[in-house]
């Protein structure tokens, strides 16, 4: 009788102690696996980002891909991309006779008082040329405009100079200059604008 019910609590033991390696032996799975989360994790943080694919191009494309973001954003009102390719000391001469905006923030008020007034925006840019020069580049280029400024439709046609300068991976600009062609009148009361200053066809 006692060497089974010795057998019994040997059996149960045994159970018991089958069952607690098994719970340990799953504690210590789920938190090996927690802790390679965890490093992998880490390992992700610390690594650096993914190179930038545009970084691979020719320093002129990049700058032509930059043109069609900041004329993207310029078209949509998008501030803060337009910002980012926009040195704080820019200068802007447009194509209206007023002296030269200097300065990130008296371009912006001056932009955000004409696009408040300025719908339907389209934007088409040709003839492009791109020269650079070390960490200095210039960009030229032709532009059509049409939109609705004041409730009236306005077309205009153009060209713009863009001075760049490059600031660690990124080309800023830090000079445009932009005129309407010869012969364009101006409408009333349109405020100065990066590319371009819509103006009414003769």
């Amino acid at each position: 009788m006692t060497a089974s019910r010795n057998a019994r609590d040997l059996r149960r033991l045994a159970s018991r102690a089958s069952s607690f390696f098994i719970i340990l032996a799953l504690s210590l799975t789920l938190a090996s696996s927690a802790f390679a989360q965890k490093n992998k994790k880490k390992a992700q943080a610390d690594a650096p980002p993914p190179p930038n694919p545009m970084l691979s191009l020719p320093q002129e494309q990049q700058i032509d891909y930059m043109i069609s973001e900041l004329l993207g954003a310029w078209q949509v009102g998008d501030i803060e991309k337009l910002h980012s390719h926009y040195a704080d000391d820019v200068s802007i001469v447009n194509g209206s006779w007023a002296p030269p905006i200097v300065g990130w923030t008296a371009y912006l008020a001056s932009y955000q008082s004409q696009r408040a007034r300025t719908q339907q925006v389209r934007l088409d840019r040709l003839n492009t040329l791109v020269r650079v020069d070390g960490n200095f580049a210039w960009a030229s280029y032709q532009w059509d405009f049409s939109g609705v400024v004041d409730g009236s439709p306005i077309t205009a046609e153009g060209q713009t100079t863009l001075v760049l300068k490059k600031s660690g991976d990124k080309w800023l600009v830090v000079h445009n200059h932009t005129s309407v062609v010869p012969g364009a009148q101006p409408p009333p009361a349109v405020g100065p604008t990066p590319t371009p200053t819509p103006t009414a066809k003769p």
